[in-house]
């Protein structure tokens, strides 16, 4: 019984995002004519919601620690540029070699945003603010204003968004590789555990001898890391790189962690509400267009959505929070 009301209580958000995901998937299907809940379409969304997910992940391990990372959409856009260019220059280059160029760009990327926030004592916000614009410098600076398109990868590396293993595209697979990988580390490692140390208090994680500016450093990195991985997988699905890739992408990447209860105060979150949160977008973006609903409205829409979705996970939280004082009040 006892173990129930556990689950209950730390899992009220997934629980309410998961109907809410259920509730509006009927709804658009209704109000498209069935056109949403068809295969393809389903398919669609759960392969835009893949390259979300993966750097919602990343920025859910940073958030956890305290701090921030606004730096991701230029980062994916850096790494992207950065492989893709290696690419059109070396068109046999294996496709795992090139997405291992990306991830690689963006750990080293998040390891320098790590060591300003860490070593140098930057505040996270400023400091990936200020890398925010120098990523996305250096990106036009390697592209010279020019595009890397189609014709400028190899048909191996294209297969990547459009081939499929057993009937799921190839994208979905990456993406629960990283959830599921992410899942156990987060829950079940020591490190992992160590995040949500620093989050929920800096001074007590140092008093208990946590290496603070390492895990600081690794978390930066690791959020670089799967921004790379979405870079990468980004470029693949719309067969374009450019300096302008994924801008404002970070917007969509911590509204899919506040939506899937990841606390902006740090110490909080939980990788299936980042799931959640994320297919959660990817209906919105797909769902509205199929409403026909106007492109002028869509983004008020998209917003209004998400305030509802948030305040509504806020009420039975705190609801949640209440019985469980009263409860505990009870029994003393």
């Amino acid at each position: 019984m006892g173990g129930s009301k556990n689950f209950l209580k730390y899992n009220v958000r997934e629980c309410t995002l998961f109907v809410l995901v259920i509730v509006l998937a009927i709804l658009v299907n209704i109000r498209s004519g069935g056109l949403f809940l068809t295969g393809r379409n389903i398919g669609d969304v759960f392969t835009d919601a893949s390259i979300l997910l993966i750097v919602a992940i990343g920025m859910m391990s940073t958030i956890i620690t305290g701090g921030i990372d606004l730096s991701v959409g230029s980062t994916m856009a850096l790494s992207a540029m950065s492989a893709c260019i290696v690419l059109r220059g070396n068109l046999d280059t294996p496709p795992v070699l090139i997405v291992l160029i990306a991830v690689a760009a963006g750990f080293l990327a998040g390891l320098f945003n790590g060591f300003l926030v860490a070593w140098l004592g930057i505040i996270p916000i400023i400091a990936t603010i200020g890398t925010m614009n120098i990523y996305r410098g250096i990106t036009h600076l390697l592209s010279d204003g020019s595009w890397i398109l189609q014709q400028d990868m190899s048909a191996g590396f294209m297969a990547i968004s459009t081939g499929n293993l057993l009937g799921i595209n190839n994208m979905v697979w990456i993406a629960a590789a990283v959830v599921l990988a992410s899942w156990y580390f987060m829950n079940y490692s020591r490190t992992g555990r160590q995040f949500y140390a620093l989050g929920n208090s800096m001074e007590a994680a140092k008093i208990s001898g946590i290496p603070t500016r390492r895990v600081l450093l690794l978390t930066y990195g690791l959020t670089g890391a799967a921004a790379g991985l979405s870079g990468i997988l980004f470029v693949c699905k719309f067969a374009a790189a450019q300096g302008e890739t994924a801008t404002g992408y970070e917007l969509n990447v911590i509204a899919a962690c506040v939506l899937g209860g990841v606390s902006i105060a740090g110490g909080v979150g939980k990788v299936p509400g980042v799931v959640l949160g994320a297919v959660l977008l990817a209906m919105l973006n797909n769902a509205l267009p199929l409403m026909r609903v106007s492109p002028f409205w869509q983004q008020a829409l998209r917003g209004a959505i998400i305030l509802i979705s948030i305040l509504i996970n806020a009420l039975i939280a705190r609801r949640a929070a209440k019985k469980a004082l009263e409860r505990r009040a009870f029994a003393s």
